[in-house]
């Protein structure tokens, strides 16, 4: 048996994806017949069936299946190694590019960034700022070398190492029944809403849907709309007073969690730096922050 060649496999996606060989054919932009072959190969080549066809349907046997599955991870693996090589051919030495979310950062950012350009031989560093919960995808795919995120995260195929953590304050616009109160509890929330996005501490009232925000000035201008209402790290707070937002503090609510994180296959040793002078900063600096900072 051959082994698999990322051509074929990449026209084996798109047929498994859009099965239907005319889609698949002009989305690789090959004529239709030619991906037939081609996929006829690849099943010659592994010696089983993918894709039950008739004149009017394409669908996917069991090996088709596995195949697509791990077939799309393979896709995405090799597509990362490219896009790191390239990145790193374009600057003599490479360069390192971490993801972050603006303001996301528990206020690490600018002596990280300092601290990791002081280090000797380490590759100049690019920061990308990215939108909500954005970074983990840009690990897998390449796009980013390295992140700064919020626990909990899509952590799969990363590694990730904590940084600090601090008290979360709840956003609420001016007048909302809950901003007479000095200080919450999550069953004050909880009484009139429910969390509105998987995984984060977003609420909207029950039976709403959360309104969509791509960054956090957006998030911010939708609570102020009175739209949701959300738990945000008490650094966030202190960035962002704005005249239309309160901030209450929320005695049992979960600390934020920042944390630094990175793919599991890496083995660069700019990652490893900035890595190892993230936790040294991170250790050095402690919170120092209370949720009555606001």
């Amino acid at each position: 048996m051959n082994p698999v060649e990322s051509r074929p496999l990449r026209y084996f996606v798109a047929v498994a994806e859009e099965l239907n060989f005319t889609r698949a054919a002009e989305r690789v932009g090959i004529a239709a017949p030619a991906l037939s072959r081609a996929i006829s190969g690849l099943e010659a080549d592994l010696g089983v069936r993918l894709l039950e066809r008739t004149t009017r349907s394409v669908a996917l046997t069991e090996a088709g299946a596995t195949l697509l599955a791990d077939g799309r991870a393979a896709l995405v693996a090799l597509d990362a190694a490219a896009r790191r090589a390239r990145r790193a051919a374009g600057v003599p030495g490479g360069k390192l590019v971490l993801a972050v979310k603006a303001d996301v950062e528990g206020g690490l950012l600018e002596d990280v960034l300092a601290a990791y350009r002081a280090e000797n031989a380490v590759v100049p560093i690019e920061v990308m700022f990215t939108g909500w919960r954005e970074q983990p995808g840009l690990l897998r795919t390449g796009e980013a070398d390295v992140a700064i995120v919020v626990e909990p995260f899509d952590s799969d195929g990363l590694d990730s190492e904590p940084l600090l953590s601090e008290p979360q304050v709840l956003a609420l616009p001016n007048g909302h029944p809950l901003a007479e109160r000095p200080r919450l509890r999550l069953a004050d929330i909880e009484t009139g809403h429910q969390q509105g996005v998987l995984g984060a501490h977003v609420y909207v009232r029950h039976g709403e849907q959360s309104p969509p925000f791509g960054d956090m000035v957006q998030m911010l201008r939708q609570i102020e709309l009175g739209r949701m209402l959300a738990l945000l790290p008490v650094s966030i707070a202190e960035r962002n007073a704005r005249p239309q937002l309160t901030w209450r503090p929320v005695d049992d609510a979960p600390e934020a969690v920042f944390a630094v994180a990175w793919p599991q296959n890496s083995h660069s040793r700019a990652v490893a730096a900035f890595v190892r002078v993230a936790t040294t900063v991170s250790a050095g600096r402690g919170t120092g922050r209370t949720a009555d900072a606001t």
